[in-house]
């Protein structure tokens, strides 16, 4: 069993953090070419945001980051060294926000070990601390893009399930580009999960919504599990923030897809 330190107790988010318990950004950058022409670079799982962490979101990151947290490196990652156990179901989660959603499903599925990728240091410390809180001895997180974590860490077919709950819809239709949840990241996603693997996407925004379900349709190694939206499974719990959604009459659409065998 792992052990865990105990941060102290504050729970104070500042103001200048974003709160919602939603997943990184896809964003794509424009340099300037040699001839001044600008050209994008690739899709990234995240924008840079501003934001600062709390002295009990520090005191995480001291206390449990070297325990929980896992450098990025461009090699396979060693799951039964990072967590301490063998053949436990693998389930990666893309921007996990402030942890919320993460934390709730990991407690569920002790049995299952969740690898949570965020890149934006008020989540990581939130994350950290509701680990220590719980306690949770089955997430570890990565600090790091990841387009680059799905590429280098995780060889094909080695994970069950991938989670993406709430990214960036970029509802500006000149910003579509910019999403995460593209036919090349879907394919690549799909080429890590094992045969009867899942891939759950969640989102409020409805146009997103129809784009993940043609997209993810469009992928021949993936079936979908409804036919359409998925009721929203009873591991993912409703959040504060999706609460107050809801209460304003907006809406949330589970899409829930199978790697074939």
């Amino acid at each position: 069993m792992t052990t865990h330190g105990q941060p102290p107790a504050d729970d104070e988010i500042p103001a200048s953090a974003d709160t919602a318990d939603n997943a990184t950004s896809a964003g794509a950058d424009h340099p300037t070419g040699p001839e001044g022409v600008a050209h994008p670079r690739r899709i990234r799982s995240f924008v840079r945001r501003a934001g600062r962490s709390s002295e009990a979101q520090k005191r995480a990151f001291d206390v449990l980051g070297p325990q929980f947290k896992l450098d990025y490196q461009p090699a396979p990652l060693d799951w039964p060294a990072a967590f301490g156990r063998e053949n436990a179901p693998r389930i990666l989660e893309i921007g996990f926000g402030m942890g919320e959603t993460t934390a709730h499903i990991a407690k569920l599925r002790a049995d299952d070990d969740f690898l949570g990728v965020e890149v934006h240091e008020p989540g990581v410390g939130a994350m950290l601390k509701r680990i220590g809180e719980t306690p949770l001895s089955n997430v570890r997180i990565i600090q790091h893009d990841a387009v680059e974590v799905v590429e280098n860490m995780l060889p094909e077919a080695s994970l069950d399930g991938v989670h993406v709950f709430f990214p960036d819809p970029w509802h500006k239709k000149r910003h579509h580009k910019r999403r995460l949840l593209q036919a090349p990241f879907v394919a690549l996603l799909a080429s890590r999960l094992k045969p009867g693997g899942y891939l759950h996407c969640a989102t409020d925004w409805q146009e997103y919504a129809e784009q993940m379900l043609e997209v993810l349709g469009a992928e021949p190694t993936l079936e979908n599990t409804a036919g359409g939206y998925a009721p929203r499974p009873d591991y993912r719990p409703v959040t504060k923030f999706e609460n107050r959604g809801l209460r304003l009459g907006h809406g949330v659409w589970d899409v829930v897809f199978r790697k074939r065998g």
